[in-house]
């Protein structure tokens, strides 16, 4: 008797324990590309990194152009002359790189242009995310996009599809 106690308690336990967990898998990747907005977003920021680019690297250009004029007559110029010289190409090339980390960097135009156009429709897939979970019970929601850590999930458990028409039927 109490060994077939024992054994439906454990039972008990073992199933309430699998309830337990309790999660979906997404893949968000796959979720944003299917964001015509998003799409948009990332095609502007691309052709806004190419020009800017372009523009970084005709300042370094001009620079080495600087230099290698320099260089060429160096020679013949007085010792004054070449440190005038050498001074001026120091600070063309810290301007550039200036420039370069106003657009590129942590907080340069680019990044602040990338926030402008990708936090809200993160925002709005996030919170689908969240209102898909909440009303279906689930507690926890695992994204897979570009996780290395993740070897295995039943795609029973992908729910991503269900996000991407939850986001559809927002607009």
């Amino acid at each position: 008797m109490k060994r077939l106690i024992l054994t439906l308690a454990l039972a008990l336990g073992a199933a309430g324990f699998a309830a337990a967990q309790n999660y979906i898998v997404v893949n968000s990747e796959k979720v944003f590309k299917s964001i015509d907005k998003y799409n948009a977003a990332i095609a502007e920021l691309d052709r806004m990194a190419n020009q800017y680019q372009q523009d970084v690297d005709a300042k370094f250009e001009a620079v080495e152009s600087l230099y290698n004029a320099y260089m060429q007559r160096k020679a013949s110029l007085t010792q004054a002359s070449q440190q005038a010289n050498e001074d001026n190409i120091l600070k063309r090339e810290k301007e550039a790189a200036e420039f370069q980390e106003s657009i590129f960097g942590t907080d340069g135009t680019l990044m602040q242009k990338r926030i402008e156009l990708i936090q809200p429709i993160q925002k709005s897939v996030f919170d689908a995310i969240k209102e898909y979970a909440e009303a279906n019970g689930y507690d926890m929601v695992i994204d897979v996009a570009q996780n290395a850590t993740m070897l295995y999930y039943s795609p029973k458990a992908d729910h991503t599809q269900a996000i991407v028409d939850l986001l559809k039927t927002r607009k």
